[in-house]
């Protein structure tokens, strides 16, 4: 599991896992030492909390999978910055996002050539719990994206 970890971020390390029904559920932490705060791009050591983000990923072996990272939010150093605080982010994932960029783009892909309804009920039957309106919503902005 720690190498699939590392697939997403190398920066990620694999804690534990557990699979509860048809899920599997993958705990991990952050091994970054320092952190770019992304308004002013100012570098912190300083942790100010943690918290858990959870989202979801590409399914293993026909299991969804929803990732639980141990997320640190950390103080701003730098005084002209108009955020005190910011959360550790990762390319992988957009910050409020509840799904990895990967598993947006495997729903997009399906769901190109079929109604949202049906891409929907495929989805979560295999795949991730995709509802129709998040479907949709994915389809407008990676038409929005390509234009």
């Amino acid at each position: 599991m720690d190498n699939f970890i590392k697939l997403l971020d190398k920066n990620l390390n694999f804690i534990s896992y557990e699979i509860i029904n048809d899920t599997i559920y993958v705990h991990a932490i952050s091994n970054r030492h320092e952190v770019t705060c992304p308004f002013c791009k100012e570098i912190s050591v300083k942790v100010h909390s943690h918290y858990s983000k959870s989202f979801q990923d590409l399914p293993i072996q026909g299991k969804k999978v929803l990732i639980v990272l141990k997320n640190r939010k950390m103080f701003c150093n730098n005084p002209k910055c108009n955020h005190k605080t910011f959360a550790e982010e990762f390319e992988f994932i957009a910050p409020k996002d509840k799904k990895t960029k990967r598993l947006e783009n495997e729903i997009i892909s399906l769901s190109l050539n079929v109604s949202s309804i049906t891409a929907s009920k495929y989805l979560k039957r295999s795949v991730a719990n995709v509802g129709k309106s998040t479907i949709c919503n994915l389809l407008k902005k990676e038409r929005s994206n390509n234009q």
